[in-house]
């Protein structure tokens, strides 16, 4: 009886000390992981304003493409036209992160290319927000375009009182008029835009003119290429004609976003 009594009493024993092990160490794992009243959730960043994307080839206004496209006024076929006005959508994978349209109208002076594009940026990074994101996709597009550093116009006569000579200053509004030309961050369109303007030579005679427009607004990032090749040589395109064409349809896209 005593040797039972014994092998009892030895094993409540060590029942008890795995127990008390067992308690003792479940508590400090749980002190350590996850500290009470600690907060272990951080508040992801905030998604865009735009979830969807304009659909290009219908974003520009009939009336707007004319402007644009002056050779859309000269094609007699009905059946030709609606197609010259359709444009070619471009080809994209998923259409609510990415749509482009474009159109190729020629004429009698000229042919005339348009492409607009419109960018829905998303950040992955739960710490980054989709504004953010995009806003660095688009500083990243507006230094690729090499724009020149902004210059101030000062007349050299502003201060001289009668030494300034009639000559130069009939210059200055001159020199304001193509300083305004110039490739340039722009300030009333969208959350930030810029205008770019290049001039190049295609072959030996014909010099073709392209001017970029693009914004943002919130997630959202709409470049605009306009490009005009005259068909008579040494003919050059009117660079503040074609920057007004395209400026004018670039405020009409920022209105539609913002509808």
């Amino acid at each position: 009886m005593l040797r039972k009594a014994y092998v009892l009493g030895t094993a409540a024993l060590v029942a008890a000390l795995l127990t008390g092990c067992t308690s003792g160490s479940s508590g400090d794992r749980t002190d350590h992981a996850n500290p009470a009243g600690a907060d272990t959730t951080a508040p992801a960043a905030q998604p865009g304003k735009y979830r969807t994307l304009p659909e290009a080839c219908g974003a520009v206004p009939r009336g707007t493409l004319e402007a644009l496209l002056p050779g859309l006024a000269q094609i007699t076929d009905p059946n030709q036209r609606e197609r010259a006005y359709a444009g070619r959508a471009t080809l994209t994978y998923d259409t609510d992160r990415r749509t482009g349209c474009r159109w190729k109208v020629e004429s009698a002076h000229a042919t005339d290319h348009l492409h607009v594009d419109f960018e829905r940026v998303v950040s992955y990074d739960n710490t980054v927000s989709d504004d953010s994101q995009a806003e660095s996709v688009f500083a990243a597009k507006q230094a690729a375009a090499n724009l020149p550093e902004p210059t101030s116009i000062q007349s050299s006569g502003a201060n001289s009182g009668s030494s300034s000579s009639p000559s130069s200053s009939a210059s200055v509004p001159t020199d304001v008029a193509t300083a305004d030309l110039r490739p340039r961050a722009l300030s009333d369109l969208g959350d930030e835009a810029f205008l770019d303007d290049s001039l190049t030579t295609s072959g030996s005679t014909s010099q073709q003119r392209t001017v970029t427009v693009a914004f943002r607004t919130s997630n959202v990032i709409v470049t605009i290429e306009y490009t005009e090749q005259p068909t008579r040589v040494g003919v050059v395109p009117d660079s503040e004609e074609m920057q007004d064409r395209a400026r004018k349809l670039a405020d009409q896209l920022a209105d539609s976003l913002s509808d």
